[in-house]
């Protein structure tokens, strides 16, 4: 199954996944099927978290639902957006594309913009395990035209800006949330090819940021993240969302009021109401890693604590970025994360068409990251002399020239000790095929 394949499969499974959640929280107690935050205020909301400060653990709340665009609106967006290419690692199809969009920069400001988005996606992709990866990764920038530099509410409450998304700090009264107007992003998120993580900068040198989690957007992104363009700790804010996002990861922190969690067993990959002993007992969930020493520090085992309930729920470690940002990913997080890069990444890319068929004596290229394994079969028969090699001659790896087509296939596999879980190193390994005529 290739990226797109896997992505289409992702979004209906997570449609299914909202629409049942929406369901039983109809019929049955908070809690009932996964441990959630905060419940929303009443009205058309969105539910948002948010950080008070670096090293701080997040907390949620629930503001206004963005209003559909006006005519207006809508005639302005049309004639804005330009999509720029900041990292082009190869064809949307196959590559997991993050999708930038400023706010609060002027048509004067677009190279500014431009410029901090290479900036900011420079300490995201330091970040293990995207450090690792970051030949998966295409990045576009999305010029989002505001008639004022800044954002509103930046520096003092009561500072307002017109901008093309509508930035906000103190967004319902909390000085570091900022807000945007997640009704404009997606009109210009949609711009983009094929967006599958989507961050707004916002320009401001202002800490803060919020993670719009709950949001499945029609063009196929799961969640906005919002962050300052110029606060040098705001990048931790994004990472942290993409742990929602790409990972499916839950939070590992939580709120005391909230008590003892008695619901059923969360879906999240990193929470659990099992404890150490128990997971490895019934091989559930992060039990492969229990007694590793994590990239976060400590050992894999179960702490109570997480999922927003201080009891009843255990999560990997002590403190991963899940709980606080400025950590690492955990061993089960980074896993997930790998995955989730996989789901929207294909391993290989072609550099040869594959929706035509190729000439006996042409060359045929793929294009891998390092340490990924490549093994070449022409007609189900794999050729022992062409491992890991990118590429290949039809005719010398034996393509008899018979006048017949003939099927030439590469097999390429991740081998990362750093995914376990048999089920998700399934999404580590891709095949191309070609066509070969005489």
């Amino acid at each position: 199954m290739n990226a797109r394949s896997r992505r289409t499969s992702l979004r209906i499974a997570l449609a299914a996944g909202l629409a049942l959640t929406a369901a039983v929280a109809a019929t049955g107690p908070a809690g009932a099927t996964r441990a959630t935050g905060p419940e929303p205020a009443a009205g058309p909301s969105q539910r948002v978290e948010y950080f008070n400060g670096p090293g701080s653990h997040p907390r949620h709340t629930a503001v206004p639902a963005s209003p559909a665009l006006s005519a207006r609106e809508s005639a302005r967006i049309k004639g804005d957006g330009d999509v720029v290419p900041i990292v082009a690692a190869g064809p949307t199809g196959s590559k997991l594309d993050v999708v930038f969009i400023g706010d609060g920069y002027t048509a004067a400001q677009q190279e500014d913009f431009h410029a901090d988005v290479r900036a900011k996606w420079a300490k995201i992709s330091a970040v293990e395990p995207y450090a690792s990866y970051k030949d998966l990764f295409n990045v576009w920038a999305v010029d989002a035209v505001s008639r004022e530099s800044g954002v509103s509410n930046d520096p003092a409450e009561g500072t307002a800006k017109d901008t093309a998304l509508g930035s906000a700090f103190f967004c319902d009264g909390i000085e570091r949330l900022l807000c945007v107007d997640t009704t404009k992003v997606e009109s210009y998120a949609s711009k983009a090819a094929d967006p599958d993580l989507v961050i707004v900068l916002a320009n401001s040198t202002k800490y803060g940021g919020a993670g719009y989690n709950d949001i499945t957007s029609p063009s196929g992104y799961d969640g906005i993240a919002t962050a300052s363009s110029d606060n040098a700790q705001s990048d931790q804010v994004a990472v942290h969302e993409t742990g929602h996002s790409l990972g499916k990861l839950a939070d590992e922190y939580w709120y005391d009021e909230y008590g003892t969690y008695t619901g059923a067993e969360p879906w999240e990959s990193n929470t659990s109401k099992l404890t150490a002993d128990q997971l490895t007992a019934q091989q559930k969930k992060w039990y492969r890693w229990i007694g590793r020493t994590s990239p976060d520090g400590g050992t894999v085992g179960a702490y109570e604590g997480g999922g927003y309930y201080p009891r009843g729920l255990y999560r990997p470690t002590a403190d991963s970025i899940m709980r606080t940002l400025g950590r690492e990913f955990n061993l089960p997080g980074r896993e997930a994360m790998i995955a989730g890069f996989h789901r929207h990444a294909s391993v290989v890319t072609a550099r040869t068409a594959t929706d035509r068929a190729v000439r006996r004596d042409a060359e045929v290229r793929v294009r891998v990251a390092d340490g990924v394994r490549l093994r070449w079969s022409v007609d189900g028969r794999e050729v022992g002399r062409a491992r890991g090699k990118s590429v290949v001659s039809p005719r010398a790896l034996g393509v008899p020239a018979d006048g017949r087509t003939h099927t030439l296939t590469v097999r390429a596999t991740d081998p990362t000790d750093a995914v376990r879980d048999p089920q998700l190193r399934t999404l580590l390994t891709d095949r191309l095929s070609w066509r070969v005529r005489r």
